[in-house]
């Protein structure tokens, strides 16, 4: 990378986190006015200027989720960058992530897109479930979200969302049990008696409060009907 892109990058990370600095509170939609404003100015920029930008952002010393969303956002809402991501490229905006925030942006914005289109294999997503690192777990099953919710694009994947999920059913941390339980769910919408059989499959297996919550899904069409009779 030339240099004067170099120094291009770095003007661009120093204005956003001046401007985050300066918000009056971090709340998302706040956060979100900054982003949407760079996400302008960087509309005719090279993807890989944004991918640099964003990558650039979650190195510096305070990378908290305000940053992630950012960056996140920044790479989503370019179509170009987003569809440069690679399988480097995702692992390095990957690291460090450490809150089911980071993980869920992570893998609603840009994992789950790129893996549903197929720019990049199968077997990444694999390996993250796969992984010693609960927060890399809980990102491949997210992953599958975007797979199957037709809000985020999804036209249905049963096959890719079970093939994630057989390799976790075992799984008992709580982060990854609760996305277990959402990737069934959102798959449900599309494919119920998929889900249906595999609840049977893994009786016994599965973590009772996915079975739970999966099942009162698939015959109430809620998570949680109490609380929605409630409201």
């Amino acid at each position: 990378m030339a240099l004067s892109e170099l120094i291009e990058i770095d003007e661009f990370v120093d204005e956003i986190d001046s401007r985050i600095h300066a918000l009056p509170n971090l709340k998302v939609e706040n956060v979100r006015n900054v982003r949407k404003e760079f996400s302008k100015r960087l509309f005719k920029t090279s993807p890989q200027l944004v991918i640099s930008i964003a990558i650039h952002i979650l190195r510096l010393d305070h990378p908290g989720f305000e940053y992630r969303l950012v960056a996140y956002e920044l790479v989503s809402y370019h179509k170009a960058a987003l569809h440069s991501l690679g399988e480097k490229e995702l692992e390095i905006l990957g690291q460090g992530m450490s809150r089911w925030e980071d993980t869920d942006t992570f893998a609603c914005y840009l994992a789950g897109p790129e893996w549903r289109e197929r720019q990049v294999p199968d077997e990444l997503i694999h390996s993250w479930a796969r992984s010693e690192d609960r927060w890399w777990r809980r990102t491949a099953l997210v992953c599958t979200v975007a797979l199957n919710n037709k809000a985020r694009g999804g036209k249905g994947d049963t096959t890719r969302t079970l093939d994630v999920c057989r390799l976790l059913v075992r799984d008992r941390d709580d982060m990854v049990v609760k996305a277990m339980s959402w990737s069934l769910r959102e798959l449900s919408r599309r494919d119920p008696d998929a889900v249906q059989a595999f609840l049977l499959e893994y009786k016994g297996i599965l973590a009772p409060r996915v079975v739970r919550e999966v099942n009162t899904k698939l015959t109430t069409g809620l998570k949680n009907p109490r609380r929605k009779s409630a409201m």
